[in-house]
């Protein structure tokens, strides 16, 4: 006889937002899967965070303090450590999940392939102003995931992408692949990129279209993910050149790498990012254009060009007949 116990334990690592904190764990107990753990792992002593969290009168939440302070990696690695379930899915503790993520993505797992399904699915980007649906697209037919992760066919954002609050997967590929520590950027892309690489693993997206999981971006809010350091981001690619094919690495360097320089607006380093994309990476037509924009169109007015371009693309999503909007 199986023992009773939780099937997903959801993992939200938080640090000094409170408010967010809570506004996360009531998503996570919303959900229509009942049989999960939410897991709350502070980074450091956090008072005011354990203070809101013990109003939720729920059996299913857990909270943890790693102390001393350690940084998100560690966090999350404490947070899969004391899971009880066979599966595992992150939050981010400015994020929130809509009703039925849980149920989709454990419903998709089971049907996998795949003997370590890495799930993920679509998600509202909240920017204040708009509400964009992300990705556009998913992976085609064996597409690399790094080419389907960094190489664009558009100027905008959000044609592929894989974001740390969609991640579901099983305990086992956590416990194996764990998250690095002492990385300050791209924590769930480098951890995406080194758990795919997995014999047996693979990315999948829960296939209905309706997006899951609200990402607040708000640009009003520091994040992880909003800092601008564009030497640490090309650092941190030079070290996983090996997991990327050589298109993805020169459309990283020419449109992530290169955007965070160009906001700084670090004319040196418009010659060296593009020498070093077309000696150790293969460039496209698309990433040399989107290159050129990056460092020569205000940003202003591309992100006036995104606005336009998501809004009709929001329009066609919603209009799709298959469409239909989550209860709740």
């Amino acid at each position: 006889m199986e023992c009773a116990g939780p099937l997903v334990s959801v993992v939200i690592p938080t640090r000094d937002r409170p408010h967010l904190a809570v506004r996360a764990v009531h998503s996570a107990l919303a959900q229509t899967l009942d049989a999960n753990e939410v897991i709350v792992v502070t980074d450091g002593a956090d008072e005011a965070t354990l203070q809101a969290l013990r109003q939720i009168d729920d059996a299913r939440l857990k909270v943890r303090t790693l102390s001393p302070r350690s940084g998100v990696g560690d966090v999350m690695n404490a947070g899969v450590n004391e899971a009880r379930g066979r599966w595992i899915a992150l939050l981010d503790d400015d994020d929130e999940w809509l009703p039925g993520k849980l149920e989709l993505q454990l419903h998709t797992a089971k049907q996998s392939r795949h003997l370590y399904p890495i799930i993920s699915c679509r998600l509202i980007a909240r920017s204040g102003a708009w509400d964009h649906i992300w990705p556009r697209r998913l992976p085609e037919p064996n597409e690399s995931l790094s080419e389907y992760l960094f190489c664009r066919t558009t100027p905008f954002w959000g044609e592929g992408l894989v974001q740390s609050s969609t991640l579901f997967a099983s305990k086992e590929l956590f416990r194996r692949v764990a998250f690095r520590s002492g990385l300050r950027r791209h924590l769930d892309i480098d951890w995406l990129l080194r758990a795919s690489a997995v014999e047996g693993a693979g990315v999948e997206f829960v296939p209905q279209p309706q997006p899951l999981v609200i990402w607040h971006i708000e640009e009003n809010r520091s994040r992880v993910s909003t800092a601008s350091d564009w030497r640490y981001s090309l650092s941190w690619i030079r070290e996983n050149r090996h997991l990327l094919t050589p298109r993805a690495y020169a459309s990283f360097l020419m449109t992530m790498t290169s955007g965070g320089a160009a906001r700084k607006r670090d004319w040196k380093a418009f010659l060296p990012l593009l020498l070093e994309a077309c000696r150790h990476g293969r460039p496209s037509a698309v990433d040399a254009l989107l290159y050129l924009g990056i460092w020569l169109i205000p940003r202003r007015v591309r992100s006036w060009g995104a606005m336009v371009f998501e809004k009709r693309h929001r329009l066609w999503v919603l209009r799709r007949p298959e469409a239909t909007p989550l209860s709740g």
